[in-house]
């Protein structure tokens, strides 16, 4: 189930990509990044997902579920804003000449491998850790969703949600805010309650 949502994210993301204009790739994005780059950045949330399927599995679990995972990884030393801001110029400068192009073939190795898996969920090596195929999805899920919205907002492309995929994001950002002590903060702000101010965690 956790495949085909974050596919579904996956296609979203896809058919917010098809209506950039060719007039639009150097103009703003998100922060520092331009349009180009803020779409190479997100397609990391599909590539690294052939990626780590490609590699050995690690012999055990270190990162138990989605939220954990947010909240290991805020505090790793590749989460530093300069250096994620440069991976981002650095995957936008990959897309080549067929942004779109990428975007889909990216997506199809993805999907490809997750068909062709052996064991339905086996052990990734992250960034956070060993996790497993289906807590690491979600995480991908979440980043798809962010950053089409991102995307949307930059280019006026129509972005259609799927409830999966919103549903799918809301509780690994729940859950990481949680763990963090914010998470009656989030559920008063979901409200409309008094006491419903949060520290937003993810930028």
């Amino acid at each position: 189930m956790t495949a085909t949502v974050f596919l579904q994210a996956a296609e979203m993301f896809a058919a917010a990509v098809e209506q950039v204009r060719d007039d639009q790739w150097d103009q703003p994005g998100l922060g520092e990044w331009d349009v180009r780059a803020l779409v190479g950045h997100t397609l990391r949330a599909v590539t690294t997902v052939s990626s780590y399927l490609a590699q050995p599995a690690p012999d055990s679990v270190e990162c138990g579920s989605a939220g954990e995972y947010f909240v290991r990884v805020r505090t790793l030393p590749a989460a530093d804003d300069r250096a994620v801001a440069d991976r981002g110029h650095q995957a936008g400068r990959d897309l080549g000449p067929d942004p779109l192009a990428t975007v889909r073939a990216g997506i199809a190795r993805a999907g490809d491998r997750l068909a062709q898996l052996e064991d339905a969920d086996p052990v990734l090596p992250t960034v956070a850790g060993g996790m497993r195929l289906s807590d690491y999805l979600p995480t991908r899920t979440f980043e798809l969703l962010a950053h089409s919205n991102d995307l949307a907002a930059a280019t006026g492309a129509a972005l259609v949600v799927p409830p999966e995929v919103a549903e799918s994001a809301l509780q690994t950002a729940v859950a990481a805010m949680a763990r963090l002590g914010d998470g009656h903060a989030l559920f008063l702000h979901l409200l409309g309650r008094p006491g419903g101010e949060h520290r937003p965690m993810f930028g």
